[in-house]
């Protein structure tokens, strides 16, 4: 199951994203959401990140 959804589901949106976009925008589509996926995927790093500093920052204090 990916995020709650089938493969059953995730094929009925991929076919009414093909009727409402077309053919020639999916693949502006599907980059342009990896690429928010990825921005997504590193802001969180770097708040993970961020977090554990501050955490070693306050453990070195004690």
């Amino acid at each position: 199951m990916l995020g709650g959804f089938g493969w059953q589901e995730l094929l009925i949106v991929l076919v009414i994203a093909l009727v409402i976009f077309g053919p020639s925008k999916l693949p502006e589509l599907g980059k342009a959401f990896g690429q928010t996926v990825k921005e997504f995927r590193k802001g969180a790093k770097e708040i993970q990140e961020e977090i554990a500093l501050e955490e070693k920052k306050e453990e070195q204090k004690a």
